[in-house]
């Protein structure tokens, strides 16, 4: 019989940590997690294709000198190197320095990942990325267990990230809240918890026929210290209880007239107020009798009052204690002008979820309301505190918190959850931020992995493509193979590397010289240099005659190879699919002189190919879809595309930006750019970068003399 989830928490606690543990020990490490910038954002978006530069130089905004960041991967791993820091490129360690962190982990064990592509004659619909699969199955396939199980390490390494006046706010379901904040209490302290917000939505959600509709998500609130950020909040007074308790008005001889609560309503509806300041009178009595500093006679009253008796004389030289008639309880005058409104409490029942006609609608299954974030932000951060979100969704977190004045870290795991936010980010003309990705990904899932080399990892692939592994003997590379009954050598490259120029010519040479000579050589890769679409004009011609082939390992391979049981299903049902590169081409740069200062380069795109649709999560009918849009208009899916003018080949420095959902047709991309840039001397490097409907992306570069 197995235990019971109350048995079974000490030991998901106690697990949690030890993985924690172990990530955080592994700070020390030479070879540690970092983060790898893919770009420098600096949101310009296109208008009508032009963009003007004012002299702004490559090297103005340096990375170091950025907080906000959105980070594309598993963020087990983005924290881990959020905690290290990175001195190699500057950024600096985050242990300590996040002022407020909100999450919304996924918490529906049955939700359909897929995501709907829109393209302009059809639609078709991807499932959740292979390792985005892993990762969702990983986290419920022992139910509620094993979704507690992947929450704890990671609510740890919150923790390690909060600073001591942080605070963190857990946004989550019935069916997992009460675990949650069990684990929460003993991770950051029963006496840190401050609230169990209720965030009650319009329209009860049925759970079945014989069952309560349910209308409500809780909203675990912890902080770090007892000295934490705290801006109280206040939301507008319903009108029923204006009308009914704010309904006296003073006279300038100091008299008052008060109204009912339909003379009020008709006062309000006619938009004709009556004079004189509009007050309501409140009770002075203290609902704590054990009070006996404050019990004392006043007025003919011997009772316990809400203030000192000195403070009582006080509001009484002040004209604010009223009594209605003669030996009447005194009661307060409380102002109308003067109250900001109902302070907010732990029933949130005035922010409605985003709906469908909503102008902030990104059409993210879990998008949560700006009002909503906005009000936790302006409650637990200040003006340039850091806000973090580590399931970032649609963005909202970050965009409320820029709107702000904050900073902001975020991630995902989630390639379209990335797009949108960046996307997103870019319409409120952000300030500029890192689109960063985990550094040596795949060199982290082959440590942890069962592999004993890297040696034994590319025998194994060698197997899954389909060839033979050379005897092994003194001066044969153990990542060798090759076609049975044919002429192909097969080379498997590394997870720990990056597949460029060097790879290729190396594979080049034992084409031509092991064992005699072998008619073509194809390439086996995990990660592909940043400019491999350039590299790979230099190998032309040997692969336009059939003499080299470069196709790319599947990025879940690693997941998939867990158990010497997973390997053996995969050979046996042949599912491995190794796809092509996809290529990103642009037209040759035009280039004149716009005035003696600077220069206008015309930036068209040519052709995008795609990856095999083989490689993508799609079923056959969707397969059979995109094919056709590849024959027809390849261009049309690429969702996103920017341009770096001035290229340096260390960081791709985002400053002209073109995506579908910035033109009046959703579905289409302007495919050229018009751009006014300062001149250089001497040659112009000049990156272009697409991202396609997938996520995927590709990179073309150009230089101008």
């Amino acid at each position: 019989m197995k235990d019971s989830l109350i048995e079974e928490l000490p030991k998901i606690v106690e697990k949690g940590k030890k993985d924690a543990q172990k990530l955080l020990d592994g700070l020390s490490k030479a070879q540690r997690i970092t983060l790898q910038t893919n770009e420098l954002v600096l949101p310009t978006k296109a208008k009508r294709g032009l963009s003007a530069f004012t002299g702004q130089s490559v090297k103005e905004t340096k990375v170091k000198e950025l907080l906000n960041r959105l980070i594309y991967g598993d963020n087990l791993l983005a924290m881990q190197a959020l905690i290290a820091g990175d001195p190699a490129t500057g950024l600096p360690s985050m242990r300590g320095k996040i002022d407020l962190i909100y999450i919304d982990p996924p918490f529906d064990s049955k939700a359909d990942y897929r995501t709907k592509i829109h393209l302009p004659s059809i639609d078709i619909e991807q499932k959740a990325s292979v390792i985005e699969q892993f990762a969702y199955s990983d986290t419920w396939k022992d139910g509620t267990k094993s979704y507690l199980e992947m929450i704890v390490p990671r609510l740890i390494l919150m923790r390690e990230l909060l600073s001591e006046q942080g605070s963190i706010y857990v946004h989550i379901d019935s069916r997992v809240g009460h675990y949650v904040k069990v684990i929460m209490d003993a991770l950051m302290g029963k006496d840190k918890f401050q609230s169990e917000i209720i965030w009650k939505q319009t329209r009860a959600k049925s759970t079945g026929f014989k069952n309560y509709g349910l209308e409500h998500n809780s909203i675990f609130f912890y902080t770090k210290s007892d000295n934490f950020i705290w801006n109280m909040q206040y939301k507008e007074y319903e009108l029923d209880k204006i009308d009914r308790y704010y309904c006296f008005f003073e006279k300038e001889d100091g008299s008052y007239e008060k109204f009912t609560k339909s003379e009020m309503r008709a006062f309000r509806e006619s938009r004709r107020m009556p004079t004189g300041k509009r007050f309501a009178l409140i009770p002075l009595l203290n609902l704590n009798k054990n009070r006996p500093n404050l019990r004392y006679e006043y007025k003919g009253f011997l009772e316990t009052w809400a203030t000192t008796k000195e403070k009582m004389l006080e509001l009484e030289a002040q004209g604010l204690i009223v009594q209605t008639s003669p030996g009447a309880m005194p009661l307060k005058k409380q102002y109308f002008e003067n109250m900001e409104g109902v302070k907010v409490g732990t029933l949130w029942d005035d922010i409605y979820p985003v709906n469908s006609q909503a102008k902030e609608k990104v059409d993210y299954p879990t998008q949560k309301p700006e009002a909503l974030l906005e009000r936790i932000i302006e409650t637990s951060s200040n003006k340039n505190s850091i806000v973090g979100d580590f399931f970032v969704g649609s963005g909202t977190t970050a965009e409320v918190a820029e709107r702000l004045g904050r900073e902001w870290i975020i991630s995902d795991l989630g390639k379209p959850a990335c797009m949108i936010t960046r996307k997103s980010l870019i319409d409120q003309d952000a300030k500029p931020f890192l689109f960063q990705s985990i550094g040596d990904y795949q060199k982290e899932q082959f440590e942890q992995s069962s592999f004993k080399s890297i040696g034994d990892l590319a025998q194994v692939v060698l197997n899954l493509y389909g060839a033979l592994p050379f005897p092994m003997q003194q001066g044969t590379p153990n990542n060798l193979g090759y076609i049975k009954q044919t002429k192909t050598l097969v080379f498997v490259d590394s997870p720990t590397k990056m597949t460029g120029y060097a790879t290729l010519k190396k594979a080049q040479e034992l084409r031509a010289s092991f064992m005699g000579g072998w008619q073509k050589i194809v390439v086996l890769g995990w990660n592909f240099d940043l400019n491999i679409s350039r590299i790979i004009e230099s190998f032309q011609k040997e692969i336009e005659e059939n003499r080299l082939e470069i196709l790319v390992i599947p990025p879940d391979l690693l997941e998939k190879l867990k158990h010497k049981a997973d390997y053996e299903k995969l050979i046996r049902e042949g599912k491995v699919r190794f796809s092509s590169l996809q290529y990103l081409n642009v037209k040759p740069i035009r280039k004149k002189e716009s005035d003696k200062d600077n220069d206008e380069i015309d930036v068209e795109l040519e052709n995008y190919v795609l990856l095999s649709p083989d490689a993508l999560p799609l079923d056959k009918e969707n397969k059979e879809k995109l094919e056709e849009v590849i024959e027809k208009d390849p261009l049309s899916l690429i969702e996103y595309w920017s341009i770096d003018p001035d290229y340096d080949d260390e960081i791709f420095r985002s400053k002209w930006q073109d995506y579908r959902e910035n033109h009046e047709d959703t579905l289409k991309i302007e495919r050229k750019a018009k751009l006014i840039v300062p001149k250089v001397n001497g040659k112009r490097k000049i990156c272009v970068k697409a991202v396609d409907v997938f996520g995927f992306e590709s990179v073309a570069v150009k230089e101008v003399s």
